[in-house]
């Protein structure tokens, strides 16, 4: 398709539809499918027909030869519920455009939040002269490692998911936005022995974790016949199996007064909470609000290790007691 406005680029034949009008029957057909944002998306496919990154229909172009049969295609799919990220090949997260496939997770909107928390903290040691050190546990397309390391670049950040193809896709999106040396790694949260050589060494983790439990399939066809299962249920009768390993892994993973932050459902604020106060291995443990102000995030830090009580002196020639492990702290 030649571009519009390019050199030899036809005019719009007199009496055809103009782009405004294609849009506005394009959302008009979106809207009649259950689409929640029928206008946007259809400009933004719109945009994706004509090779551009938005468009503005105020000062729209005139509509090139070909137009007209291939966005009716792309608002077809749309109508069928296909995601609009999966037919443009990308989404926006914070200040990144990163490359979505099908088969990973698309980096949410509500999901920025919870990355501004981690790419607050991280900052913060940064500004102290330290070199932040930052896990991100199932990270699915890479928005929040890569955010983290391209917002504070001081960040040595670490990615991790079970997915073959999110590993693979967080590391050419950390091509794509020159986000510099991150490691991105294969592995399962639930494994123990998962990034064992940062034990006790990280500043932050943040997670999105997979999280619905088995019985809330999502209601919107584009979360539930797109996302993989893997990225979505969480396991065990609460969805909260593999939140539970993430809180495991942070807990040997963060340097005291390291920060945890995961993502949540709305509705297991409490029980995440509960979670990791059973670990006996964080304080500050609390809920933060997403940009709607519901409770969609964990928050705590690190406890430090207990100092072993002082024991009295031995009598002489009485062999000294061993001091115990404090319950909940990783031992070496």
């Amino acid at each position: 398709m030649t571009a519009p406005g390019a050199p030899g680029a036809p005019a719009q034949a007199p009496g055809a539809p103009t782009l405004r009008a294609l849009v506005e029957a394009a959302a008009r057909v979106l809207a009649e499918a259950g689409v929640g944002s029928p206008r946007h998306d259809a400009t933004a496919l719109a945009a994706h027909a004509l090779g551009l990154p938005r468009l503005d229909l105020v000062l729209a172009p005139p509509v090139p030869e070909g137009f007209t049969e291939e966005f009716a295609g792309l608002v077809d799919r749309r109508r069928r519920r296909e995601p609009l990220q999966h037919i443009v090949g990308s989404t926006v997260f914070r200040y990144l455009t990163l490359r979505v496939e099908p088969g990973v997770f698309v980096p949410r909107p509500e999901t920025e939040t919870v990355a501004q928390v981690g790419i607050d903290e991280a900052a913060r040691i940064a500004t102290e002269g330290r070199t932040p050190v930052v896990v991100d546990l199932c990270c699915g397309a890479g928005g929040i490692a890569l955010s983290l390391a391209t917002e504070v670049p001081e960040a040595r950040v670490a990615a991790v998911d079970a997915s073959p193809a999110a590993v693979a896709l967080t590391r050419h999106n950390g091509e794509r936005v020159a986000a510099g040396d991150v490691r991105v790694e294969l592995g399962d949260v639930r494994d123990p022995a998962l990034l064992a050589d940062l034990d006790g060494t990280v500043d932050v983790v943040v997670s999105n974790p997979p999280y619905i439990p088995p019985d809330a399939v999502p209601v919107d066809p584009e979360v539930r016949d797109h996302d993989p299962d893997l990225a979505l249920y969480g396991g065990g009768a609460d969805g909260l199996e593999v939140p539970r390993a993430v809180l495991a892994a942070a807990a040997r993973l963060l340097v005291p007064g390291g920060l945890l932050v995961m993502e949540h459902a709305e509705v297991q604020d409490a029980a995440a909470r509960a979670a990791a106060e059973a670990t006996g291995a964080f304080e500050a443990v609390g809920s933060r609000a997403d940009l709607t102000g519901r409770p969609r995030m964990l928050v705590a830090r690190r406890r430090a290790a207990a100092p072993a009580p002082e024991a009295p002196a031995a009598p002489a020639g009485e062999p000294r007691p061993h001091a115990q492990p404090v319950v909940g702290d990783s031992q070496p």
